[in-house]
C-alpha cells in the first residue's frame, strides 16, 4: 500500500440520507473552522423570515419553517463562511503564489477568511497588502486602458440582488455586456430551452405545488447532495402516497431513502422513508430515449382509447387550445423503434412501461431535474423532451404540476432577473436608458464559453470575478491556465483563497468582502440584502455575525468603488448613496422592473418570500407562436458523440463533502468513498473486460478527436453501481478532460455529464 493510500477507505454506505450520518458529517467539518457562537446563531436564523438566507443552494424557504431550516451542506457552508481562521498579509508573506498554486482546493479555502485587499508582486511572487483607495485607483486606471468590450465581468451566482444589479449596471454604463455567470455552466440550457418552449426560463411551480401533486418524475439530479432540504418536501409527498420515479445513471442515496433528523422516532429507531418508488439507471444522456419511450406509450394508449371509444389519455382540450406542433411530435413518437429506445436509454421496455403507467395514472405531475439534463451536447433536446412529456397531459400551468429545475447557487436565478446576462433581449436596455440617461450597449457580450475562447487566444484584456472560482470551474483547463496568466489584469472579489487567484496576470488583485452572514453596517445603519430561489420567490436576508476583519468591505461597496474608478460621474446613478442605504438600490430595481418588484422594500421580509410571477404558470405562453411548443429531438441520446470501441462516457460529479468548487473534506459518505477524490467509478463488467481490478491505478484521456491531449492520471479504479460504458469522477479535478467546444449546442453549457474518454492503463 502506498503511503497516500493509507487513509483511503472505500466501503458501501449502509445508512440513509440525513439522520445520524448528516450529524457526523457536520461534526467532521464544522469544528475545523474553529466556529464561535455566531455560527450557532446563523443556523438558528437560517432560511427563516427576517433571518439570514443560506449561501449554499437555491431551494425555497418555507413561510412556516422547521425548527432547524438548514441541512448538512448548509451547516458546512455556514461554518466555512464564519470560520475563525484568517488569511492575513502575514500568511502571504510566508507562502509564495507558486507554492500556493500546488495546494489542494480544500487546503486553500481551509486556510481561512481573507482580511485585506492584496496586490500581486511579481518580483517576490507574493501577494502584498494594498490600501483600498490605492487598489481602486490602480484597478480603475488599468481597466480604463482596456477596451471595455474585451474585459469580462463574471458573477458566481452567490452575490445578492442589490450587488448584482449594481454590477450589471456598471458593465453596461462602461459600454459592454460581457457578463457570464455560473448559470452559463449549469442551467443555461433551462434558461434558453424553457423560454423557447413555454415562454418562461424558470420553474412554473411553487413550493406549495408539492402539496398538491400526485406524482414526481426526477431526472439527472442528486437531491441528497445538491439540495438536501428538498428531502423534507419529498418525504411529505411520500407520506401521502405520491409516486416518485427517478431517472439517474448512479444510484444516489438521497433518492433511495431518508431519515428525517427532526423526526424523533426515525432518529431513535434508525427508521427511514423510501423516496423513489421506481429507480431507473439510464445511460449518460439517455433521458431523451427514456422520455420518448414513455411518450410513445402514452400516445399509443390514447390512440387505442380513441379507437375503442374509451376515455382519452391525453388532454386534447389543452393540446388544441395551448400547444403547437403536437402532431409532428406524436408522429415521431409513434414511429420510434423500441430497439433504438432501449439501446440509447440503457433501460428495458418493461422499466419504461412501468414509468409510463405512473404517468398515465397521475393527474398532477411535477418534473424535477438538474444538470444531468442540461450538461450535454444535446441538452436542449433533453429539456424539450421534458416539456413534451408534461404537455401531453396538460401538466404545465395548473396546481401541483409543471417543471421544477433545481438550481445550485443561492442567487444564480436572481442575478439573471436583475440583469446579469450577455444578451440584450434579456436586459431592460430601454428602461435603463430612460432612468439613468446613458446609452446601453446592444451588441451581445461573451458568455462563459466565449469568454474562455477570448482568454485562450489572447483577445481578452481583463477579468473581474464577483465571487466564484472561474478558472477552476471551466473546461479546457490547461489552455485556460496559460491564457489566464497572460491577462493584463485580474480582479477577484472573494471571501476565501482559491485556485483562480494563484495564476496571476500582469496585474492581479484580491478584494476581500463581507460574507452574507456578517453584519453589514453602512451610513444608514445595518443593511439587508435579497436573493431569489428556484421558485422565483424573493427573500430578504440580514447578517448579524461579527465581520472576519474590520478591513473588509461589502460587495455593493466594492462594486461601487470599481464603478467610480472606471466611469465618469452620472448624477442619476448615486453609487455612494446606494452603498449607504441598500433600500435605495432596491428602489432602483423596482423602478427598472416594476412588473416583478413592485413594493420591493415593503415586501422584503414577507414569510415564504414574494413571488415575482410567471406567465407560463397561468398558461400565458410568451413564445414565438403564442403557444407552448412541442419539439422533436434531433438525437436519441444527448451525449452528442457516437459509441466507439474503448470509448466511455465520463460523468463529472460533486461529492457529499463539496459545494461546486468548494471542497469541505474528503468524505463522500453516500458513495462510500473516504480519503480521496482521485477515483474512477466504473461498472464491474467494464473493469473485468479491461483486465483491471478494484484498486488499480489508471489514467483517463480525452477522446474528443480534436488533436489535443488531455490526460488525468493516478485515478483509483472503484467498482460502482453505474451503467456499463459510463465512468463517474469528481468535478473540478476532471475538468482537464473536457474540451472547450464540448458544450451544449445552443446554450453553451459545458457538457460535463457525458464526456468522451478512454482508459489508459499504465504499463
Amino acid at each position: 500500500m502506498r503511503d497516500e493510500d493509507k487513509d483511503v477507505k472505500i466501503t458501501e454506505y449502509a445508512g440513509a440520507a440525513g439522520g445520524w450520518g448528516s450529524m457526523r458529517g457536520m461534526a467532521q467539518v464544522v469544528p475545523k473552522e474553529r466556529p464561535g457562537p455566531d455560527v450557532l446563531d446563523a443556523l438558528r436564523r437560517q432560511n427563516k423570515p427576517e433571518g439570514v438566507m443560506c449561501v449554499s443552494c437555491a431551494w425555497g424557504k418555507p413561510a412556516k419553517p422547521h425548527i432547524a431550516e438548514f441541512c448538512e451542506n448548509g451547516a458546512k457552508a455556514t461554518a466555512w463562511e464564519l470560520s475563525n481562521l484568517r488569511v492575513t498579509p502575514d500568511f502571504f508573506a510566508k507562502h509564495s503564489v507558486s507554492e500556493l498554486a500546488e495546494w489542494p482546493d480544500h487546503d486553500l479555502e481551509q486556510a481561512g477568511r481573507l482580511t485585506h485587499p492584496m496586490k500581486y508582486d511579481r518580483a517576490t511572487d507574493r501577494y502584498v497588502a494594498v490600501p483600498w483607495d490605492e487598489a481602486f485607483a490602480a484597478i480603475g486606471a488599468r481597466l480604463k486602458r482596456c477596451d471595455p468590450k474585451k474585459v469580462v465581468l463574471y458573477a458566481s451566482g452567490r452575490a445578492s440582488l442589490e450587488t448584482s444589479f449594481m454590477y450589471g449596471l456598471f458593465a453596461r454604463m462602461w459600454g459592454q455586456q460581457n457578463l457570464p455567470d455560473s448559470s452559463n455552466m449549469c442551467h443555461e440550457t433551462t434558461s434558453v430551452g424553457l423560454k423557447n418552449a413555454i415562454g418562461s426560463p424558470v420553474a412554473t411551480i411553487q413550493m406549495e405545488d408539492y402539496e398538491k401533486c400526485d406524482a414526481i418524475f426526477a431526472f439527472g439530479q442528486n437531491v441528497g447532495t445538491n439540495a438536501p432540504r428538498m428531502l423534507h418536501t419529498l418525504k411529505s409527498c411520500r407520506d401521502r402516497g405520491v409516486e416518485i420515479v427517478v431517472f439517474n445513471p448512479l444510484r444516489e442515496r438521497g433518492w433511495e431513502r431518508f431519515t428525517d433528523p427532526q423526526n424523533p422516532v426515525q432518529m431513535t429507531t434508525g427508521g427511514s422513508t423510501t423516496i423513489a418508488t421506481q429507480y431507473h439507471q439510464v445511460r449518460a444522456g439517455g433521458d431523451i430515449s427514456a422520455l420518448l419511450g414513455i411518450c410513445k406509450l402514452v400516445i399509443e394508449a390514447d390512440d387505442r382509447a380513441r379507437a375503442l371509444g374509451n376515455e382519452r389519455v391525453l388532454d386534447h382540450h389543452f393540446l388544441e387550445q395551448h400547444t403547437t406542433r403536437f402532431e409532428d411530435f406524436a408522429a415521431f413518437a409513434r414511429a420510434a423503434k423500441w430497439d433504438d429506445i432501449t439501446r440509447e436509454s440503457g433501460l428495458t421496455r418493461d422499466a419504461i412501461e412501468a414509468a409510463a403507467q405512473v404517468y398515465m395514472k397521475a393527474k398532477r405531475v411535477i418534473v424535477v431535474y438538474g444538470m444531468g439534463i442540461t450538461q450535454h451536447r444535446y441538452g436542449m433536446d433533453s429539456l424539450y423532451m421534458l416539456v413534451n412529456f408534461l404537455l401531453l397531459r396538460g401538466n404545465i400551468g395548473r396546481e401541483g404540476a409543471g417543471p421544477g429545475p433545481v438550481r445550485g447557487h443561492s442567487n444564480v436565478q436572481g442575478q439573471r432577473t436583475v440583469g446579469i446576462t450577455e444578451k440584450t433581449e434579456l436586459a431592460p436596455v430601454d428602461r435603463l436608458k430612460e432612468l439613468f440617461e446613458f446609452e446601453p450597449p446592444t451588441e451581445k457580450g461573451w458568455d462563459t464559453v466565449e469568454s474562455c475562447r477570448q482568454i485562450i487566444d489572447g483577445t481578452c484584456e481583463g477579468f473581474v470575478q464577483l465571487g466564484g472560482n472561474f478558472l477552476r470551474a471551466t473546461p479546457e483547463h490547461a489552455k485556460m491556465k496559460e491564457g489566464w496568466a497572460k491577462l493584463p489584469i485580474t480582479v477577484s472579489i472573494a471571501t476565501k483563497l482559491n485556485k483562480s487567484h494563484l495564476h496571476p496576470g500582469e496585474e492581479s488583485y484580491i478584494l476581500p468582502c463581507l460574507g452574507r452572514m456578517e453584519r453589514d453596517m453602512q451610513e444608514s445603519g445595518r443593511q439587508a440584502v435579497s436573493m431569489e430561489d428556484s421558485f422565483s420567490h424573493i427573500y430578504g436576508s440580514v447578517g448579524k455575525a461579527s465581520p472576519a476583519s474590520d478591513t473588509l468591505l461589502s460587495e455593493p461597496a466594492i462594486v461601487a468603488g470599481l464603478a467610480k474608478a472606471v466611469l465618469s460621474p452620472n448624477p442619476n446613478v448615486p453609487w455612494d448613496a446606494w452603498v449607504g442605504d441598500y433600500s435605495l438600490v432596491r428602489k432602483a430595481i423596482e423602478d427598472v422592473y416594476p412588473d416583478k418588484f413592485a413594493n420591493f422594500n415593503e415586501r422584503l421580509f414577507e414569510p415564504g418570500g414574494f413571488w415575482k410571477g410567471n406567465p407560463a404558470a397561468h398558461r400565458q405562453w410568451e413564445t414565438e407562436s403564442g403557444k407552448a411548443e412541442f419539439n422533436t429531438p434531433r438525437a436519441l441520446n444527448a451525449a452528442g458523440f457516437d459509441d466507439a470501441d474503448g470509448r466511455f462516457r465520463l460523468i463529472t460529479l460533486r461529492s457529499n463533502d463539496q459545494f461546486n468548487t468548494t471542497v469541505y473534506g474528503y468524505d463522500d459518505r453516500f458513495r462510500g468513498i473516504k480519503g480521496t477524490r482521485q477515483v474512477a467509478m466504473m461498472n464491474e463488467a467494464d473493469i473485468a473486460r479491461l483486465g483491471l481490478k478494484d484498486g488499480d491505478r489508471i489514467a483517463l484521456e480525452s477522446d474528443a478527436e480534436d488533436g489535443v491531449e488531455r490526460v488525468v492520471g493516478d485515478l483509483r479504479v472503484t467498482a460502482y453501481d453505474i451503467p456499463a460504458g459510463c465512468i463517474g469522477g469528481y468535478y473540478p479535478e476532471l475538468n482537464y478532460l473536457i474540451a472547450l467546444e464540448h458544450h451544449a449546442l445552443e446554450s453553451h453549457v459545458p457538457a460535463g455529464k457525458s464526456v468522451p474518454v478512454r482508459v489508459r492503463v499504465p504499463s
